[in-house]
This record gives C-alpha cells, structure tokens and sequence, in this order.
C-alpha cells in the first residue's frame, strides 16, 4: 500500500524524499509498536531495520522494549527460583 501526504516546502527542502520516507517509516514503526499494535519485528520490518538497530531506536526515542513492570518481573524471577 502507499500513501501520500502533501507537507509544506518549508519542512521539506532541507530533506531528500527518501530521508523524508525513511524518518516517516521509523517514526510510524515505533508508534505502532509503543501501542502495541505490531511486534517488535514486525516494527524492525516496517522501519527497515535490524531488531538490534530497531532497539537501539527505540532506545534513543524513549519507547520501551520490555514493557513489565517490577512487580512482574520480581513474579517472573520468583517462579524462575522455584523451577
């Protein structure tokens, strides 16, 4: 699928169109992925990246890539300890 949205001159002369692309995919991916809408690969595959360099993005953009808080993991580990 393709979509065009029409952006003003001035915020995008200082850009290539496929910068412009680029930069839309990345940010469109980690909002699909902060909202839970897409896996963290299937965000990676949208954004045209590595899971590592999605990670890394996610990192720079303050997205979370473990969403648990520490109670569950604190759960998480004690089940670990019983096993």
């Amino acid at each position: 699928m393709q979509i065009a949205i029409n952006l003003p001159n001035d915020f995008v002369n200082f850009q290539t169109a496929a910068d412009i692309e680029k930069d839309m995919r990345l940010s469109y991916s980690l909002w699909l992925f902060k909202n839970a809408r897409v896996t963290l690969a299937k965000a990676a595959e949208l954004a045209g990246l590595d899971i590592y360099d999605f990670m890394t993005a996610c990192k720079q953009n303050e997205v979370a890539v473990i969403d648990i808080s520490k109670e569950e993991l604190l759960e998480e580990l004690a089940g670990m300890k019983s096993l």
